[in-house]
């Protein structure tokens, strides 16, 4: 029932909470879309691969770069292709690598060997010249570049490379495309998402057919939106045919792989969607547009870098190249091969291909399965339920350390998913959940509960502790301002000669003392959960079981009064240094129904008690000193705290009262007692029975010996002045034993 009334005391807190999930569903679902959590996943996706980078050098791939050093000594770009034959010779022949490709396009004849010149003078001017047409015919072989170059790729491991266009605006065709890597018919256009490509511009025919195979350079338009490089297609389709990535394109060749395999979820008759290609022995995870995320090792720089000037004069060290997968490419700025991608803003495009080669050899390609969709959702359901309904129910420090957990615990999974299996899962929706959830809880608290809270302080802090403040705000429904009748018990404490101790202080001392006198005994009253009503001068009045119920009122109020006597002994070395007098204190304890909530006037509300109940205990409290005993409790109170040992002082009428009430002063907790006070009682009751029927003489002898045995005890003296006055007068036949006050 408690745990049901905090639920509906926060049901506002935990629905708007709730609202919170299907929103981050709704975007994982793709109805909605919210930018900034594609760009938070984006952004953790860079962390994971910058903490994760291997950050080595892999030697199995090698650059060819034509860099700056490279144009300065060959001469700007493009070179003639005598001059790229010259290279592809010398890394073949002399290096011995074992793969070639080009990111680069040969789309154009080359004319800056002059032979179009010296055949067009052939035909005119030197037509009559016999030795310059002999002379021509013997340079005529020598001065095909296009035709050198061509040789020079044949019967070799090369891959040429060119680039596809995208939009209906751009279906530009130039230069002759490889054979496609999967012909039409050979496969379901439906279920290949492959980015379509509506124009290309390849390399020469010559070119082309002397190469075994070529592959497309271009990442766009898979560049994510914050202009990133992460993903390459491996495969694109042009006229319902499939053309591979010039990555794929030297993985083949240097696997000797022929073919490529589509791999489907699913058997071959339920085939949902491409899931991953299969060159030999090599799986390659793809998503829905048939890309790869690039395995990158590290900065610019993992793979070794040599320049194309160095390998023209063959200065390169042999094995640096012997054996070697090897790329040309550029890292010159003004030739724009220059990419943006997570850890740098400016990387060799030709860099990307290189990773995603070794990435393929390696088998360690990223992936994000289709079930990961399902398994984000029921996570964010379940964890987006579970923090909605048990923050607003806890403390903000254990809302804290479930949140951090919470997070660890995702980032934790996820980073492990990432190394050991190599799957992604999404980390954005998850993280912006948990801290969504935390930031609103805490808001929430911070701006509506405890602005509760504030007033509950305002109206009550100066009544109870600040503990019970924090509960009543936990537990609204368990308190009320309004008027209520209720059983609670009262405790009225009057300091003993307190008009002599002032006559004898000047006020600022009696300030002094009353100050340092009510905080500890306050601090006692509120240590046992109890409520302040009013300091009436040197008296205290306090009340147990409101505003928040207290089933234990009774005994709460009794350890609070014996508190005060022990708290008050233990101030009196204190008191007695400053030169103040001893203090002592009577304290009345009632239970029964009173009625309590705010009243007053129009000009001013106190949170009090009221009621027959409430000035018993003030009577009680004044009958401290006739019995003299510190502590007087009724016999209502005694009852509601059956394990500590009472004595009976008597039956008593006190002013304003018709019917008499049995009081008692405490003696200690039951399991305390020791055998000589046990004893003590058992006298005790026995005398005061057979004084209550009138067996004076007995009665008499049982007090007397009480009265040697405890001489400063003041009860046994009044209960002998009183059988020998009862002797002299005795009381009517009827009589029952009860006292009567008639005076407060």
């Amino acid at each position: 029932m408690k745990k049901f009334a905090l639920f509906k005391h926060h049901a506002v807190r935990i629905g708007l909470s709730l609202l919170i999930v299907p929103l981050l569903l709704l975007n994982v679902m793709s109805i909605i879309h919210i930018d900034f959590l594609q760009r938070l996943e984006n952004y953790t996706y860079d962390l994971r691969l910058q903490w994760t980078m291997p950050g080595t050098v892999d030697r199995r791939i090698v650059i060819v770069d034509i860099d700056e050093k490279s144009l300065q000594k060959q001469g700007r770009w493009p070179w003639s292709r005598y001059k790229m034959a010259r290279m592809v010779n010398t890394l073949f022949d002399h290096y011995k690598i074992d793969v070639l490709g080009f990111d680069i396009v040969f789309a154009e004849h080359d004319d800056t060997s002059g032979l179009d010149t010296l055949e067009r003078l052939e035909k005119s001017d030197l037509k009559d010249n016999l030795d310059f047409k002999q002379a021509l015919n013997r340079l005529r072989p020598s001065l095909r570049y296009d035709q050198i170059f061509a040789d020079s790729l044949k019967n070799r491991r090369i891959a040429l490379g060119y680039y596809f266009h995208h939009g209906s605006n751009n279906a530009t065709r130039v230069g002759d495309l490889p054979a496609p890597v999967l012909a039409s018919g050979s496969f379901d256009v439906a279920q290949v998402g492959a980015v379509p490509a509506t124009g290309y511009t390849a390399n020469l025919p010559l070119f082309q057919r002397a190469a075994p195979v070529a592959g497309f350079f271009n990442a766009d338009p898979l560049i994510d939106s914050d202009g990133v490089f992460r993903r390459i297609s491996l495969l694109k389709m042009m006229d319902k045919q499939l053309y591979e990535t010039l990555s794929l394109a030297v993985v083949r060749l240097a696997l000797r792989e022929s073919q490529i395999t589509l791999n489907y979820e699913g058997d071959e008759r339920t085939m949902v969607a491409l899931e991953s290609l299969q060159v030999g022995r090599k799986r390659i995870p793809v998503d829905a547009d048939v890309a790869a995320l690039v395995p990158f090792r590290g900065k610019q720089g993992s793979f070794v870098y040599v320049s194309a000037n160095d390998v023209l004069q063959s200065k390169v060290p042999a094995d640096t190249l012997r054996g070697a997968i090897v790329l040309v490419g550029t890292t010159a700025p003004g030739l724009l091969d220059l990419r943006t991608v997570p850890m740098q803003e400016s990387y060799a495009g030709v860099e990307l291909h290189a990773n995603m080669i070794a990435g393929i050899l390696d088998s360690n390609i990223k992936e994000l399965p289709a079930l990961v969709l399902g398994l984000e959702l029921v996570l964010l359901f379940g964890t987006g339920c579970f923090l909605a309904l048990v923050l607003p129910l806890i403390s903000p420090l254990g809302a804290t350390v479930l949140t951090s957990t919470t997070m660890l615990v995702i980032v934790a999974v996820n980073v492990y998913c990432w190394q050991s299996f190599h799957i992604i899962l999404p980390m954005a929706s998850g993280l912006v959940l948990v801290s969504g959830l935390f930031v609103f809880n805490m808001s929430y608290g911070f701006f509506v509960d405890s602005r509760g809270k504030r007033l509950l302080a305002h109206l009550f802090g100066q009544y109870v502790p600040p503990e019970l403040v924090d509960e009543m705000a936990q537990h609204p429904e368990s308190y009320s301002l309004a008027g209520s009748s209720r059983e609670l018990t009262v405790l009225f404490s009057d300091v003993r000669g307190f008009t002599t101790i002032s006559e004898g202080l000047d006020p600022e001392q009696l300030t002094h003392l009353m100050n340092e006198f009510l905080t500890p005994m306050t601090q006692v009253i509120h240590h046992h959960r109890g409520t302040i009503d009013k300091y009436m001068g040197d008296a205290i009045m306090a009340f147990w079981g409101a505003p928040l119920q207290d089933p234990d009122h009774a005994r709460h109020a009794l350890e609070a009064a014996l508190g005060m006597i022990a708290e008050l002994d233990s101030l009196q070395d204190h008191f007695k240094s400053k030169g103040w007098p001893p203090i002592k204190i009577g304290v009345g304890l009632n239970t029964g129904d009173m009625v309590v909530g705010n009243m007053g006037s129009e000009f001013r509300l106190a949170y009090t008690v009221m009621g027959d109940a409430v000035n018993l205990g003030s009577r009680l409290e004044s009958l401290t000193k006739e019995y003299g005993v510190q502590i007087i409790v009724s016999e209502f109170t005694m009852a509601a705290v059956s394990d500590y040992a009472f004595r009976e002082l008597d039956l008593v009428r006190v002013k304003g009262k018709d019917k008499p009430v049995h009081i008692f002063e405490p003696v200690a907790r039951s399991d305390h007692l020791t055998d000589h006070l046990r004893s003590e009682l058992a006298i005790h009751t026995q005398a005061l029975s057979d004084y209550r029927l009138q067996k004076w003489q007995t009665a008499a002898l049982e007090f007397a010996q009480l009265q040697a045995l405890f001489p400063d005890r003041k009860l046994y003296t009044l209960y002998a002045n009183r059988i020998s006055h009862f002797v002299q007068n005795p009381p009517p036949p009827d009589w029952d034993g009860t006292y009567t006050f008639t005076t407060k």
